[in-house]
């Protein structure tokens, strides 16, 4: 069953658009946009189970650097 979810950034200032920019390039990432607001980067993400999701959440775009901490949002389907 495919998950999906969107991830909120939260990055050290001055980096939302260089982190946004090297998150796009991860597989799965379908938007990663720069925001304004509590948040300094919203990504939109999809993967075949929870435990993928997981894995790609704490694994992948948390080791990227500059990013301080996320909290991730799972769409009810």
């Amino acid at each position: 069953m495919a998950v999906k979810a969107y991830v909120f950034v939260v990055t050290k200032p001055g980096t939302s658009l260089e982190v946004a920019k090297e998150i796009r390039k991860i597989k799965g990432i379908y938007s990663a946009d720069p925001i304004y607001g509590r948040f300094d980067v919203v990504l939109t993400i999809e993967t075949d189970s929870p435990e993928s999701l997981t894995k790609l959440v704490y694994e992948v775009i948390e080791k990227v650097p500059n990013i301080l901490r996320t909290e991730t949002s799972i769409v009810l389907q």
